[in-house]
């Protein structure tokens, strides 16, 4: 999945878009001016291949909010938290609401998949991820995720939980260094991945892997971590949906090396799509020397984050 230059699709996006082993494209704020732009713009994406390339977009609310004029104001998610701490029931529908709101407003566009629910655990720690979670409580978090993940739903639109297995513990930001979180594997599954489990439980369609070393468990970032992507999420955690890379131009995932290793590192963990999103150039690089092999029932995990049609608001 790779990312587009400007506001309409010039020669560089369209030969990129139309590489055979690109799947899809990812839409940032550079990408948007107006509501009708945008339209025409995922259009074209649209119109280059056929099966349509899956169009996705980080759309969460509050700062990680891409298209702003002509949508609607999406408070972080935190604000869902607090009111669950009031109001339970009132805190579930509201989040229902504004995961319908979300979906119903991409996919009039055309967009299949907002990169959404966060599922960290606000530990007060991570100013990156911060007001993006709901919580610090994991029950909570999964509460509200999953009726978040039902607006979604009835909108037409897949979820995408972010960012197993849970990014909140640790102060640094992975865009910019490699966070490194020292907790034993028991710590980390007793709370950070009770809201993994209980999506996955729930039907989620599509993961995203975080760029944090664990080292009790494995020594690289997870996104490169057999033992994180495939022996517990496949394994433990029973997930059969699609697995995404987190961007792979991050400074924590520069591990790896260049952007080709980067990739395979993350195909041989078990991720089924990588990001290349803003390094358009290596982007291309990328795509002129990397050959994927086949990926197990990628179709069919894949086919899960197209859009479909939505329905009313259920709340």
């Amino acid at each position: 999945m790779v990312g587009v230059e400007g506001l309409a699709l010039g020669p560089a996006d369209r030969a990129r878009l139309a590489h055979p082993i690109v799947g899809g494209a990812i839409l940032f704020s550079r990408n948007y001016a107006d509501p009708s732009q945008l339209a025409a713009l995922v259009a074209d994406i649209r119109a280059l291949r056929d099966p349509p390339l899956v169009v996705a977009v980080d759309h969460e609310g509050g700062r990680v909010q891409r298209f702003r004029d002509g949508f609607a104001a999406i408070a972080p998610m935190r604000t869902l938290g607090e009111l669950w701490d009031r109001d339970v029931a009132a805190a579930a529908q509201e989040a229902t609401r504004v995961g319908w709101t979300i979906g119903h407003e991409l996919r009039a566009l055309g967009i299949d998949l907002s990169f959404t629910p966060v599922l960290d655990l606000d530990y007060g720690a991570s100013a990156v991820i911060g007001d993006r979670a709901f919580h610090g409580n994991p029950n909570a978090v999964a509460h509200l995720a999953s009726a978040l993940r039902r607006g979604l739903a009835a909108a037409g639109m897949a979820a995408c939980g972010k960012h197993y297995p849970g990014h909140g513990h640790v102060a640094a930001d992975s865009h910019t260094e490699v966070p490194r979180d020292l907790r034993a594997y028991d710590e980390i599954a007793a709370a950070d991945l009770v809201p993994f489990a209980a999506l996955v439980r729930d039907g989620l369609e599509s993961m995203m892997v975080a760029h944090v070393v664990y080292p009790a468990v494995e020594d690289v970032p997870a996104g490169y971590s057999p033992r994180w992507c495939t022996d517990i999420l496949r394994g433990r955690l029973g997930f059969d949906g699609l697995v995404f890379s987190d961007d792979l131009g991050m400074a924590g995932a520069a591990t790896a090396g260049d952007l080709v290793a980067r990739a395979d590192a993350a195909v041989r963990a078990g991720c089924d799509v990588i990001l290349a999103c803003n390094e358009l150039a290596a982007a291309d690089d990328l795509l002129s020397r990397w050959r994927p092999g086949t990926r197990v029932d990628l179709e069919r995990r894949w086919a899960r984050v197209a859009g479909r049609p939505g329905g009313p608001c259920p709340v």
